[in-house]
């Protein structure tokens, strides 16, 4: 799809739904980006895209890029799955998102935005673990880092938050077997 083919279906939705440019970005772009994306001289990131297909109430897939042959949106259906997941996560719904988020060569070309939200999930996973099921929690947290640190979207922060985490679990399972020896 050319960037003017995107663009017209974004504006074409936007008048369906009566929407002025100004209504449809609020404070997530511009006006003028729109106008632009519009027009097809400007290429929207993925989130730009998630934004507006969710705005506008319209499939992202049908914003997306496809080849010649690829004439239906299951095309890029790791797309979709990625646009799933997030939202899972943002629902709190975590283990859902891992298992949504399917294989790693399942991933395609969006195999940098799976590692991120996944490392986010793992991590509020360990966070929400650490109050009943420490070893659980410990296995969440090493693999929150150990995603965190991968891809483009390597997150030095997360990793950093994810081995706090893991040395606080370590500190309450010492004393916690410290003081099953001590009862000895």
């Amino acid at each position: 799809m050319t960037p003017e083919e995107r663009g017209r279906r974004i504006k074409e939705a936007r008048i369906a739904k009566k929407m002025t440019q100004s209504e449809v970005v609020g404070s997530f772009i511009t006006r003028n980006m729109l106008s632009q994306i519009e027009s097809g001289s400007a290429v929207p990131s993925l989130k730009t895209l998630e934004y507006l297909a969710s705005v506008l109430d319209i499939p992202i897939s049908s914003l997306m890029p496809q080849g010649e042959d690829a004439a239906a949106p299951e095309a890029y259906p790791e797309t979709e799955r990625l646009v799933k997941i997030k939202g899972l996560f943002s629902d709190g719904l975590y283990c859902e998102a891992i298992t949504e988020a399917g294989r790693e060569s399942d991933w395609g070309s969006l195999k940098d935005e799976f590692t991120a939200v996944l490392a986010q999930c793992y991590f509020k996973l360990a966070e929400v673990s650490a109050a009943d099921n420490t070893v659980k929690a410990v296995e969440y947290a090493k693999e929150a880092a150990a995603l965190a640190e991968k891809g483009f979207y390597a997150n030095d922060a997360l990793k950093g938050k994810a081995i706090n985490l893991l040395n606080s679990l370590a500190e309450q399972l010492s004393r916690y077997y410290a003081g099953l020896i001590s009862d000895i």
